[in-house]
């Protein structure tokens, strides 16, 4: 009765759907786990962590952040002559230490390794400070004086050094209001001066009295800007003339510029509030500042605002050109032995290697398209190529093409769902093919669009072979959006987010600490394929409780 029992169960097919379930249980927990783990050692770099004082076995002072704690065999190490504790011997390992010494311009590592056993008497003086430095990495030490106009400062110092830096970045807001304003602006009114009587020469079209205006109009933007540039050395002087004398772990006095420092805080001082308040405040400034030290340091903004405008740019393009492909295929199209070809070369075309459509965007848009719109629009730029050099629109081209086919089946595949039913009760009304295509058809359609789109955006976001070839750099001198006329710059190059892991995890001299932004940047840019997903996602939600589409997308 039994065995009779389990056979039927068996014959039910309930096993293979508890193995499916399982299976898919599997995979979201394994997923789920994995961006944990990317989360949190991503955002774990931005918590205060406590600056630590040991001797180490010469008797030498050692300030630090432990980075890493492991264990190695005594096998592995090579002083193999030391007499070892008993407990290391008897468990057959002994912790090491991976600490983070930074002051990177003075001693010659930024990070060491050191056996836990070889450091005594661990401390955490409260007065002991990291600063955040524009170029160097951190800096570890005590704070002892500041000085300021020929004027030291004993007491009080973290106020003074807070105020000091508030100063300070004030200091470089003036400074950047100055380069994007006076400075830029004389800049490119130079450069359009010169242009202008480049091409007037050319021409053939100077004579004493244009030249004579020229050189006067020159000479006014010159002195512009020559005023611009005196300005901000002022204001820099303003800045280095200030500074923090440090004692370093050395015992040795270091000063530190004002306009060297962006931040300072005391982590073996701070309270729990106050580490959240320091840990939101960095996860911040990662998210809206601008990288420095080849993208070891400061933030990712410009990959963030460069991924996000070429998705953008990259669906506007592709929906399109998918939707109208589909329809034609399904709509008008004969089954004939063309359409059925250009049905399997669309499928087949998915499966692509990316980095090809890089070469074919390379050589079709950037040295084809590009260099004939540059002949046509930009004949006085050049030799210098405006659109016939890699760029965000050639970007959002490329990765148009290479999600094309994802858009084509997912719209194809919508439209065999509509009913028959509804095409014929408009052609009944008296209705046109077009009409009953654009007013009953595609509205039905639209949460399969929708579906297509969400495909393509998950996986345009996430490519970076083929736009190393066709717009992305390691770093972008300025954003595709600016306020000059025409406001959004298609012909520059851009920064994203996943070239920017490619270039900090494999590219940066510093590995170890331009680690953690790896994981950083990930879960950053796990982050924004999310979002632009969920978005997509409540767009066709909403799209299938207006039109109440059969089936599922």
């Amino acid at each position: 009765m039994i065995s009779q029992y389990r056979f039927s169960w068996i014959k039910s097919g309930n096993p293979w759907v508890w193995l499916t379930a399982g299976a898919v249980s599997i995979s979201l927990i394994s997923v789920l786990g994995l961006l944990l783990l990317i989360g949190w050692k991503g955002l774990v770099y931005f918590w205060p962590a406590p600056l630590y004082q040991w001797q180490d076995s010469q008797g030498q002072r050692l300030i630090g952040q432990v980075y890493q704690r492991d264990y190695v065999s005594l096998d592995q190490l090579s002083e193999q002559s030391r007499q070892w504790p008993e407990s290391a011997v008897s468990a057959g390992q002994v912790a090491r230490l991976s600490i983070k010494v930074a002051n990177r311009d003075i001693y010659s590592q930024d990070f060491i390794s050191v056996l836990a056993m070889d450091l005594h008497h661990q401390e955490t003086p409260s007065d002991l400070a990291v600063f955040e430095r524009t170029r160097g990495g951190d800096f570890f030490g005590q704070p002892i004086a500041f000085e300021s106009q020929n004027k030291t400062y004993r007491g009080s110092l973290a106020t003074h050094i807070e105020i000091a830096l508030q100063d300070g970045n004030a200091v470089r807001d003036q400074i950047d209001e100055i380069l994007q304003g006076e400075l830029y602006s004389a800049t490119k009114q130079l450069d359009s001066l010169r242009n202008e009587q480049r091409l007037k020469q050319n021409k053939g079209q100077v004579n004493p009295e244009a030249l004579k205006a020229f050189q006067l109009q020159q000479k006014t933007l010159e002195t512009r800007f020559n005023a611009a540039e005196k300005k901000i050395l002022t204001l820099q002087q303003q800045l280095s003339s200030q500074r923090v004398l440090v004692k370093d772990m050395r015992g040795e006095v270091i000063a530190l510029p004002l306009d060297s420092l962006l931040d300072a805080w005391y982590p073996n001082a701070m309270n729990w509030k106050e580490k959240i308040q320091h840990w939101g405040k960095q996860v911040m400034k990662f998210i809206l500042d601008n990288p420095r030290e080849s993208n070891s340091e400061g933030g990712v903004f410009p990959a963030i605002f460069g991924t996000v405008l070429l998705v953008i740019i990259m669906s506007v393009v592709v929906m399109p050109l998918g939707v109208i492909a589909a329809v034609y295929l399904h709509e008008y199209a004969r089954d004939t032995m063309l359409t059925r070809l250009i049905r399997i070369s669309v499928v087949n075309l998915a499966g692509v290697p990316s980095i090809v459509y890089g070469v074919f965007g390379l050589g079709f848009f950037v040295y084809t398209l590009g260099n004939s719109i540059d002949e046509l629009f930009y004949s006085d730029s050049l030799p210098t190529p405006t659109f016939g050099t890699p760029g965000l629109l050639w970007s959002a081209m490329t990765l148009a093409i290479l999600t094309l086919p994802v858009v084509i089946v997912a719209t194809e595949e919508g439209l065999a769902r509509v009913p028959n039913s509804a095409r014929h009760g408009s052609y009944a009304l008296g209705a046109t093919k077009f009409e009953t295509l654009w007013r009953i058809v595609l509205p039905m359609v639209s949460p399969a669009i929708m579906t297509g789109l969400i495909l393509a955006v998950a996986r345009a976001a996430g490519e970076v072979a083929p736009l190393m070839l066709v717009g992305v750099v390691k770093l972008a001198s300025n954003l595709p959006v600016d306020g000059d006329f025409p406001y959004l710059h298609l012909e520059r190059k851009f920064m994203h987010l996943g070239f920017h892991i490619y270039d900090v995890g494999f590219q940066t001299p510093n590995i170890e600490a331009a680690r953690p932004l790896v994981f950083a940047t990930s879960f950053l840019l796990i982050t924004v394929v999310v979002g632009l997903n969920i978005t997509a996602i409540m767009i066709r939600n909403n799209l299938r409780e207006k039109f109440k589409i059969l089936g599922n997308d």
